[in-house]
């Protein structure tokens, strides 16, 4: 039984005698493997971070790409790699939100943090009750600009770009010349962009 073991006990338990069932013979166990995850994915009471782990072995174990997961789950490539990008937040952090002391939005947001003790200093704060996404937002692109503060154009610049790539852009001026750098954290993610 690949699939569908709680409808099966659900059917049991009200007497049926019989359940529609489709039969297929599955030799290879790598394969038998690759769909339990699948349809393992297919619950709706998973956690971020749940998903993000039954993800890393399609992708690390069996090589499937972003968007060959994607394309299997029926979810944007982009939704993968953000939840796979989960696992990159200190264990604290992943637990908080395994927990649901902080959100998915919250957590990708204190991925963008290079700082670490900045990072830790406002989840702390998000755990003390410490505001909304936006507020979190906020307070992180305050202190980026009080960092090194942008031209307001390229500033708007970066975050459309931050916005349209769905990752972490950097934009670094001197003059009319500089550099754009984009955060990527697969091989699959670089190629998207």
């Amino acid at each position: 039984l690949i699939a569908g073991e709680r409808r099966l006990l659900a059917a049991k338990m009200v007497g049926l005698r019989t359940v529609p069932a489709i039969i297929k013979i599955i030799s290879n166990e790598r394969e038998k493997l690759e769909i339990a995850i699948i349809e393992n994915l297919q619950r709706l009471d998973l956690n971020p971070i749940e998903t993000a782990r039954a993800y890393s072995p399609l992708q690390d174990e069996f090589g499937l790409t972003q968007r060959e997961i994607a394309n299997r789950i029926a979810k944007s490539r982009e939704t993968v790699s953000n939840t796979l990008r989960l696992l990159n937040l200190p264990s604290e952090m992943q637990a908080a939100l395994e927990e649901g002391k902080i959100n998915e939005s919250q957590a990708r947001l204190l991925l963008t943090i290079d700082d670490i003790a900045r990072q830790q200093e406002l989840f702390q704060s998000l755990l003390k009750g410490g505001g909304t996404v936006r507020e979190l937002r906020d307070k992180i692109k305050n202190h980026a600009q009080d960092a090194k503060p942008l031209n307001p154009e390229i500033h708007e610049m970066k975050n459309r770009l931050e916005e349209f790539l769905g990752t972490k852009v950097d934009i670094k001026s001197e003059g009319n010349k500089g550099k754009v750098l984009i955060d990527f954290y697969s091989m699959e993610e670089l190629a998207g962009l």
